[in-house]
């Protein structure tokens, strides 16, 4: 999300909030009063509500461009912004395009040949379009490419065009993939190690097959400005499985925090019953802050745990409500369906029109069996904007309700 005027969430029970996180919720109420939604809808295209690059909002946006029957001129004026406001409106416009907007489609087409972001469209556009739409441009590429200071990475559309594209460098053998299991150990166990070093040695460990004589030296690998494992650590012990259990009671116990976090982890991912009151605690510590970002693993582990977790539900929930890191939320509902199912028939029907395609995966699965919902399920199905994996799930909960009725 960027810091443009220094943006800030509304709440999380109004309109414009509920288009900011991507919310079912949001979408449905905005169907119901499109007006009052416009603002919000343009708003979300022009600013990045996004908490991270991982969210998702381009076909959430240009499916309420397209229902609340709102004019894309706006979205095609965006294409003349900077770099990023100009990508934003690509990807709605190229949504809107395959759901049967010529004005979208043409938007987009009149950028390449005179835009000032031409080349970033037109690859985009060739991602995404049947090549049909776009390869009647090769003359306009051609001549603009040439005024170019670089030639372009190879890829489409440029092979198709003819167009000379950059060399790829050939990708640098990393430093240690030629050292023994032994020698990578040995670099981890001295203290006079640099810290890039030993991250360099870990992130080769970690992808070789795990070696149990990696355990000890876990205390050890905290980076040395404190507070933090070193980045590649985890994932080693990770590949390590339930053999790092028994040591990982002890790292739990530790006053090291990143080492005890690490240790309840390890407890928790293979279903140790000593890890759920740290894990609890966590969670109430991470709602205490509003984190954001972190939540979910903690929720996914905690899952595990099932009704014996019960107490998490309440901020399981909260975070499903409130949490603007939209990629967050489906981990926040699976957790809940593990743990306290009850009340779930109206989050999973709100999922069917959230903005993540997890959710709406989730919702496809799980919606209960209601007029609306079927009615739902056939609009994601013939929906040429949806993702082809929840068009597929969509038509084969349909044929299911279908047979039962």
């Amino acid at each position: 999300m960027s810091d443009e005027d220094e943006m800030s969430y509304a709440r999380h029970d109004r309109l414009e909030g509920l288009l900011q996180r991507g919310r079912g919720l949001g979408a449905v109420r905005a169907l119901q009063d499109p007006a009052a939604a416009a603002p919000f809808v343009y708003d979300g295209i022009r600013r990045d509500w996004r908490w991270d690059g991982i969210d998702e909002r381009s076909l959430y946006l240009a499916r309420l461009v397209r229902d609340l029957e709102l004019s894309p001129t706006p979205v095609v004026e965006q294409l003349a912004g900077d770099e990023d406001a100009c990508l934003r409106a690509v990807r709605v416009l190229e949504l809107l395009a395959l759901s049967g907007s010529a004005e979208a489609r043409d938007g987009l087409r009149a950028h390449v040949r005179e835009g000032e972001h031409w080349a970033d469209v037109l690859e985009s556009v060739a991602d995404r379009w049947p090549a049909d739409w776009w390869e009647d441009l090769g003359e306009v590429a051609r001549a603009r490419t040439g005024r170019e200071a670089q030639p372009p990475w190879p890829r489409e559309p440029w092979i198709r065009f003819g167009i000379g594209t950059r060399d790829v460098p050939a990708r640098p053998r990393r430093g240690l993939d030629g050292h023994s299991d032994e020698e990578l150990l040995s670099l981890l166990a001295d203290t006079r190690g640099s810290d890039r070093a030993k991250a360099d040695a870990l992130r080769e460990l970690a992808g070789r097959p795990a070696t149990e004589e990696l355990i000890p030296l876990v205390p050890s690998l905290g980076a040395s400005a404190g507070g933090r494992p070193l980045a590649p650590l985890r994932r080693a012990v990770e590949r390590l499985g339930a053999r790092a259990v028994p040591a990982a009671r002890g790292w739990a116990a530790d006053d090291r925090e990143w080492l005890a976090e690490l240790g309840v982890d390890v407890l928790a991912d293979h279903g140790e019953a000593e890890a759920l009151p740290s894990l609890l605690r966590r969670l109430a510590d991470q709602w205490e802050v509003r984190a954001w970002c972190g939540p979910d693993p903690t929720a996914r582990r905690l899952a595990r745990f099932g009704s014996a977790a019960a107490s998490a539900a309440p901020v399981l929930r909260l975070y499903w409500l409130r949490n603007p890191h939209s990629s967050e939320r489906p981990g926040y509902l699976e957790a809940l369906a593990a743990i306290d199912p009850s009340g779930l028939d109206h989050a999973h029907t709100e999922s069917l029109w959230d903005c993540e395609q997890t959710a709406r995966t989730l919702g496809i699965a799980h919606a209960p069996d209601l007029p609306e919902v079927r009615e739902r399920l056939a609009a994601l199905r013939e929906d040429p904007m949806e993702e082809p994996e929840v068009r597929a799930a969509a038509a084969e909960r349909s044929a299911q309700l279908a047979e039962t009725a």
